[in-house]
């Protein structure tokens, strides 16, 4: 949503620079913000497959750009977030998070803690980080929100994407795909319908977001799903004002 997913290393800086004026004007305590990778990390990911781990020798430079790519759209975040004079710092996850089989195992939360005491912005993104068992992997930014909200207490997540909510089916290719108001997680559960992303993505598109947010919905954590490209929307949503889109609960 922060960059085009059809042209690599491309970043969409008038909708970043939005979302940093929407959430200046917002002024919400205790906010994290998690990015993904979009056109930036995930093409470097899937030409290397670091997903699947370490099995050639050839695939640590493929890690290294990785990282690295996702520090530059990083970059831009924070450039924008700063510029609108707003306390962010980044929080790189390959330096506080190893995972289990691709699963957060470990999280040395300590700075991000003093950061939020101190009211300061963290900011962390979807990131190639070490794996116990695999050697390296790839953190996809949904599990990461999921781990933090469950660690940190949070009291709901808003998830910006480029469509208006959850629908039944893909409504970039179908006309008559409807859009889900409200989903309880049982009723989540029983949808089959919810379309995977056709742009490169090595993390599940929009059905891979939501099965990372189900431990967190199980936990009492509603989940707000929005279209982050319309004006407004996110200023709203943190506002605690009516937004279109998706919201999901427990019951």
């Amino acid at each position: 949503m922060i960059t085009d997913k059809n042209a690599e290393l491309t970043a969409r800086t008038q909708i970043i620079d939005r979302l940093a004026e929407e959430t200046k004007r917002a002024n919400t305590n205790n906010l994290i913000i998690v990015h993904g990778g979009g056109s930036f990390g995930h093409p470097a990911a899937q030409r290397n497959s670091i997903k699947e781990g370490f099995k050639n020798p050839s695939q640590l430079i493929g890690f290294a750009e990785t990282h690295h790519f996702m520090t530059v759209l990083n970059g831009l975040v924070m450039d924008s977030l700063i510029v609108h004079n707003i306390p962010a710092v980044s929080v790189t996850p390959s330096s506080c998070i190893a995972t289990e089989n691709g699963r957060v195992k470990y999280f040395e939360d300590t700075p991000l803690r003093i950061l939020l005491k101190t009211n300061f912005l963290p900011v962390l993104y979807g990131d190639a980080v070490l794996d116990v068992k695999l050697g390296f992997t790839v953190l996809s930014g949904d599990q990461l929100v999921s781990a933090l909200a469950l660690r940190f207490n949070a009291t709901r997540i808003i998830i910006g994407s480029d469509v208006d909510g959850l629908y039944n089916a893909d409504p970039k290719k179908e006309k008559n795909a409807k859009m889900f108001t409200h989903l309880t997680l049982e009723e989540l559960k029983n949808q089959q319908g919810i379309g995977k992303s056709t742009a490169c993505d090595v993390t599940g598109g929009m059905l891979g977001k939501i099965v990372e947010l189900v431990p967190a919905i199980e936990h009492g954590i509603p989940v707000s799903i929005l279209n982050a490209t319309k004006p407004n929307a996110v200023f709203k949503a943190l506002k605690k004002e009516k937004v279109d889109g998706t919201l999901i609960e427990k019951e």
